[in-house]
């Protein structure tokens, strides 16, 4: 009999409780009845208030639960490198060891990162990054007392604000909208929210040994303006995309005439996907940015890029292959045919990478290969027209890296490496201006840590 009085008293209450959600009038007569109902049923047989409370629907969960994400991180790289063989032309402007004479050697931090992340709330996000990039040749820049890399006129290192961005979060489900100093999609993205992982420098997983192809010949790894970061499948964040337009200034201030403040901007867009199980990677990248106006002897000037990266990513083997084409709108001069030509760089990047003690070994190697113009006709003599940084239409560059990763502890790696480059001149033997070919060779124990995440 108990039984039945208990299966009928939790009908009555269920029956109860849901005539109370949908008619708020009857919220109150239902509530005070069943209120009675309980009190005199408690009072007849104990045991139904045991069997309610087991049957009580869990709580939602209280958003006062949110634990909001506010780090301070960093992390640094640097090396005792050994010159040992330096380029008799001087060559590779963009290159780490440009002008650094044959047989120097030294302690040298390559990068010091200090960021802070802050939760505004659930949806907002705040992040700044300072950073300090010096070059192995300090020397003064040119007419100026500005020092070159991020070195003081004193010879000492300073920062610069590289980010400060705010990212609202899912402003609709998968996609995050972020404003500010950021990276670019060209080959990596801040963290968090819905940025991709799976770009070309974090697949390649050592940058504190080089950039990526694309960031070694000046693609923009940085800049103001404003992202469209998200996902087709928020739940598996398998395919995504990035869509952004910046200022092309990356960090710099540039005056009020500058095109790139005010008149012109660069567009970013990426397609990201990942298949096999998140084992294969595929990237397509591409932007476009108008650089100057056209005169009376020069057409409009404008470059853009297309890139596809390939991955196979595996603990104990991955396997990545880059590669891109840069076009430059009028952006040499022939001075043999007396006119404005376009210009066309191309670039290929292949590496591996390996565990041989797992997680604490590793090895590594890499080449490029990089030709800044394919247009390029041997007899005739150029000058470059476009602003884009350290374009030299006369050198081919191969480029090779290989070393092992130490790995002591998480987040602390020690590495052997070594970092050599080749540099070809397309123009003919005994041209003006004409080098032979040249490299340079530079062995290095590179050190690499991080803190704070």
């Amino acid at each position: 009999m108990k039984k039945m009085f208990t299966k009928v008293f939790s009908a009555v209450l269920v029956s109860a409780t849901v005539l109370a959600v949908t008619a708020k009038a009857q919220q109150t007569v239902l509530a005070s009845a069943t209120t009675l109902n309980t009190k005199s049923e408690v009072k007849a047989d104990s045991t139904v208030t045991t069997t309610t409370t087991t049957a009580k629907p869990a709580a939602k969960a209280d958003p006062a639960a949110w634990v909001p994400v506010r780090r301070l991180w960093g992390y640094a790289f640097g090396d005792l490198y050994f010159n040992q063989h330096q380029d008799a032309g001087n060559r590779g402007a963009e290159t780490m060891y440009n002008g650094v004479p044959a047989n120097r050697n030294a302690f040298q931090f390559r990068r010091i990162y200090l960021g802070y992340d802050y939760d505004i709330n659930e949806k907002f996000t705040a992040t700044v990054l300072l950073a300090s990039e010096p070059n192995a040749n300090t020397g003064v820049n040119g007419t100026t007392s500005i020092q070159n890399g991020d070195n003081l006129v004193d010879g000492k290192m300073g920062f610069f604000i590289k980010n400060f961005n705010l990212r609202y979060k899912n402003i609709w489900t998968g996609t995050d909208i972020v404003v500010g100093e950021m990276s670019t999609p060209g080959f990596a993205l801040n963290d968090g929210g819905n940025a991709p992982n799976s770009l070309s420098e974090a697949t390649w997983g050592n940058r504190f040994i080089e950039k990526t192809i694309t960031d070694f010949h000046k693609n923009n790894s940085y800049d103001v303006g404003a992202s469209l970061q998200g996902t087709f499948d928020p739940n598996t964040k398998n395919y995504g995309y990035v869509l952004m337009v910046g200022n092309n200034s990356t960090a710099s201030l540039l005056s009020a005439a500058n095109a790139n403040t005010g008149f012109y901007k660069i567009f970013y867009g990426d397609l990201w996907a990942k298949f096999l199980d998140k084992h294969l990677y595929v990237d397509i990248y591409g932007d476009y940015a108008p650089t100057a106006p056209g005169t009376i002897t020069i057409g409009q000037q404008n470059h853009s890029m297309q890139k596809i990266f390939a991955a196979y990513v595996d603990p104990k083997f991955s396997v990545g292959v880059e590669a891109y084409m840069q076009q430059f709108k009028n952006g040499v001069n022939n001075t043999t045919t007396k006119a404005v030509e376009d210009s066309r760089a191309t670039g290929l990047s292949v590496w591996v990478k390996g565990a041989i003690i797992k997680d604490k070994m590793s090895f590594f190697a890499r080449r490029d290969g990089y030709n800044p113009d394919t247009k390029y006709v041997d007899a005739d003599a150029y000058t470059v027209n476009t602003n884009y940084g350290s374009y030299n239409p006369t050198v081919k560059e191969t480029f090779y890296t290989g070393g092992l990763d130490f790995t002591p502890a998480p987040k602390i790696h020690f590495s052997p490496n070594v970092w050599f480059i080749q540099y070809k001149d397309q123009r003919p033997v005994g041209t003006t201006g004409y080098v032979g070919d040249g490299h340079n060779l530079v062995y290095r124990a590179t050190f690499y840590y991080t803190f704070g995440k």
